[in-house]
């Protein structure tokens, strides 16, 4: 049973409307429309709230529906990191002063312990 089918069995066995769940949950109605017709995999917040408005546990309304809501796909094409480089290219040559300079100010800012000491060890003749 996928997610959907199983908040649409325990929405009518508490003979709530669509619209009555959505006033329930903060969500919309169309939100509740297409979570139940199985089109999107709902949010952990929009579990949240739907498991409180039934009154079920979301572990009971998540395992029962035997279903892999979250699914994390990382997807990286040779074209899109060659053009990432060739943009990259072309921002350093085009603004490598700004870099050069954020990059000297970030240096700066973080040794600024080691060159004060570094300087008043100079000045004192040590």
């Amino acid at each position: 049973m996928k997610f959907g089918d199983r908040l649409k069995e325990l929405r009518t066995g508490l003979n709530y409307s669509q619209s009555e769940l959505s006033e329930k949950t903060g969500l919309t109605l169309r939100t509740i429309q297409r979570i139940e017709n199985n089109e999107v995999k709902p949010s952990l917040h929009s579990i949240k709230v739907i498991s409180d408005a039934l009154e079920v546990a979301s572990s009971e309304l998540v395992n029962k529906a035997d279903t892999k809501p979250y699914e994390i796909n990382f997807t990286f094409k040779i074209t899109d990191m060659n053009q990432f480089f060739n943009d990259l290219k072309v921002l350093v040559k085009t603004h490598w002063k700004t870099i050069f300079i954020i990059v000297l100010a970030v240096y700066l800012f973080t040794s600024y312990t080691d060159i004060k000491s570094g300087i008043m060890d100079a000045w004192s003749g040590k």
